[in-house]
């Protein structure tokens, strides 16, 4: 077989194209690397490397090798004892909990019209935007340690109990209403991805799946919506697994205290905050960045493993 002739000054003109075309993509994603690296791998580079020294803001940063990681492991008893507990239960409830909640929500809203669809998704996605105002102006007011919070006024009103229950001070009760309140505004923008791809699932699949032997919509959902969605699944288990571990706020305006009361609420985001802008521990509070990063990507990890696709 006879090898086509290309002319010399032909793959000199492919070979400048070429050469111009990665030029312009290059140019292209510069943007984005420079805030990548400005405000990803810089700071994430510098928090690893204040993790092995003793820091406290004014002072020069001296060297302590595994000195914080050490005395996170074996010294910090508040840690293992309620921090890591109570932001393992935390994320296991709102991870799992909000992503599922998020596609049945999802797909619920897609059997509906248009115009109610739309007013029912702005309204799932607001307390996702305004978490804070409603915490501090809706939950406050719910859950307040006196006669005028309305959980509070409706059981002495029923004659259930004899004085104010301290909802928001109790350790008894805090995390509870933490996952509640992390529960009502787990709608965010994973649950409008999940919902986007709903809508753009071909429902001639679905029409051809019924035809092939699909019975009923849970066989719908496992076999024809689920597997359409990848990529969107992929994107709200990882925005759902990042929402979980990172979300410090929550206890902290509820309570109003950080530490929250007898660490009850206490996440390691707050524990974070706890050393860093309280006890001016930079080194301990940069270890534990780099630890809840380390439990982050591994959680990221098997949601890629049960999402992504497949080589």
């Amino acid at each position: 077989m006879t090898r086509a002739y290309i002319p010399k000054n032909g793959r000199l003109k492919r070979a400048g194209q070429i050469g111009k075309d990665g030029l312009t993509a290059l140019w292209l994603l510069l943007p984005y690397g420079i805030l990548f690296a400005l405000f990803i791998a810089v700071p994430v580079a510098m928090s690893i490397g204040l993790s092995f020294t003793h820091f406290n803001v004014v002072q020069t940063p001296k060297a302590a090798g595994f000195f914080n990681y050490i005395t996170m492991l074996t010294q910090d008893d508040m840690f293992f004892r309620r921090i890591l507990p109570n932001t393992v239960q935390f994320a296991l409830i709102i991870g799992p909990g909000g992503y599922i909640l998020s596609f049945l929500l999802a797909w619920i809203l897609a059997q509906i019209r248009p115009v109610p669809r739309t007013i029912f998704a702005l309204a799932l996605y607001t307390p996702s935007m305004a978490g804070g105002v409603f915490i501090s102006f809706i939950w406050r007011t719910l859950f307040s340690g006196d006669q005028n919070g309305y959980i509070n006024a409706l059981l002495l009103q029923n004659n259930l109990i004899d004085k104010p229950i301290q909802f928001l001070q109790d350790p008894n009760y805090l995390l509870t209403i933490m996952i509640i309140v992390s529960l009502w505004s787990s709608m965010g923008i994973g649950f409008l991805a999940m919902l986007a791809g709903i809508l753009n699932v071909n429902e001639e699949v679905y029409e051809a799946a019924y035809i092939d032997g699909l019975r009923n919509r849970f066989q719908e959902i496992i076999y024809i919506t689920i597997p359409s969605l990848k990529p969107q699944m992929l994107f709200g288990a990882v925005m759902a697994i990042v929402g979980a571990f990172s979300n410090g706020t929550i206890g902290v305006a509820l309570s109003g205290a950080n530490p929250t009361p007898d660490y009850s609420g206490s996440l390691i985001i707050n524990h974070i905050e706890d050393f860093a802008y309280q006890r001016y521990e930079m080194g301990s509070a940069a270890a534990l960045s780099v630890a809840l990063l380390g439990i982050v990507w591994l959680f990221s990890k098997v949601a890629y493993k049960l999402f992504g696709e497949k080589d």
